[in-house]
């Protein structure tokens, strides 16, 4: 290639080529010198000359380029960006009644079951009896939590008894399965499954409204 040559001639192409020719005979040139650096460096420098004067006549308003012309190197440097996975949302039924409750929401009851916990395990004169108010006081502490964040006393009831039904049957039924494999913990069946239904209960009067 002559250095007299303009960098059309030093590409082999016309004058009036399209960016696409182009490109096209550029990367047929390089792949073809691929093993001669005076070569390669000769093509790359005319196609940065017609690059130049193409970006020079757009401009002027001589010549209408293409965006990846105006913009070549975004083609080098741009990196298809992933979209972003959809967060998966819980149903709108499963939203409307589930709370965000803060610690202090959440200590209170907690204290409240804690306490009727402790009594039904360590208090044994009685022991029915004993659960069976237990039972009670927790039930009104459920329904008491409950009702005052929406003020829906029925959804309250029925939320609560709801957990008192599934603390007592899961807590029995777990409490035959484990206790007799649990030689230290000293439970009757009635009182593991207190102790069970007053968890449940606390998690429904304070994650739930």
């Amino acid at each position: 290639m002559s250095d007299e040559q303009n960098p059309y001639e030093k590409l082999g192409v016309s004058e009036d080529a399209s960016f696409d020719e182009i490109q096209d005979v550029r990367n047929r040139l390089l792949e073809q010198y691929s093993g001669d650096a005076k070569r390669l460096e000769v093509i790359e420098a005319a196609y940065d000359a017609i690059l130049m004067e193409r970006l020079k006549m757009r401009q002027e308003g001589k010549i209408k380029v293409p965006e990846r012309i105006r913009f070549p190197e975004r083609l080098l440097q741009s990196v298809p960006k992933e979209s972003p996975t959809p967060r998966q949302q819980s149903p709108a039924w499963l939203q409307r009644i589930l709370d965000k409750p803060t610690l202090a929401d959440a200590l209170l009851p907690g204290a409240w079951y804690v306490g009727l916990s402790a009594i039904s395990v360590f208090y044994q004169a009685g022991s029915d009896q004993v659960l069976q108010l237990a039972l009670v006081l927790g039930v009104c502490v459920s329904i008491y939590f409950l009702n005052r964040k929406e003020g829906k006393f029925g959804r309250a009831v029925l939320f609560t008894l709801i957990a008192l039904t599934t603390g007592l049957i899961a807590g029995g039924l777990v409490a035959n399965l484990l206790l007799p494999q649990i030689q230290f913990m000293a439970l009757s069946p009635n009182q593991f499954s207190t102790v069970v239904t007053f968890v449940l209960l606390w998690l429904i009067s304070t994650f739930l409204r």
